[in-house]
């Protein structure tokens, strides 16, 4: 899908998160400056973060927990863990990924391609984002089980 706006991806956000459940995983794929954290800050709106908090890049903080209505929300980045020194499958256990997950947490998760099965398997929504012609058009695709929810 073309998303030609930043009307759009917020608009796309809103679907995404009338379409999680919890306990689920988003994979937010794209190199950098694709829109991730953008859509991420998008998707914590729609799942009822009204406090004036700033959704930005958790990319030095690792992980930002946000409590909604509908329950604990983790926004992640494993940008940095991925310097090869220590596994990324060992990093992800170390921050307790997985065990939130499995107490209800959603995930969303910049940069977490290859960690699914660290995080708890089953991947929700794989959301792919690519820049397009202009500064602010983006092609998005949706995999995943919870992609034909997602009606943007």
């Amino acid at each position: 899908m073309l998303l030609r706006s930043r009307r759009d991806t917020v608009r796309l956000g809103k679907a995404i998160g009338r379409a999680l459940e919890p306990r689920d995983l988003v994979i937010l794929s794209g190199g950098l400056g694709a829109g991730k954290t953008f859509l991420a800050r998008s998707i914590v709106r729609a799942l009822g973060v009204t406090e004036r908090v700033r959704v930005g890049s958790p990319t030095f903080s690792l992980v930002h927990e946000y409590e909604s209505p509908f329950g604990l929300l983790l926004h992640v980045d494993l940008y940095r863990l991925r310097d090869g020194a220590v596994p990324l499958a060992d990093e992800v256990a170390r921050l307790g990924l997985r065990e939130q997950r499995a107490d209800g947490a959603v995930l969303l998760v910049e940069w977490g391609d290859d960690a699914e099965e660290a995080l708890g398997g089953a991947v929700a929504l794989g959301v792919h984002i690519e820049p397009g012609s202009s500064p602010n058009e983006r092609d998005v695709r949706l995999d995943g089980f919870r992609a034909s929810a997602v009606r943007g």
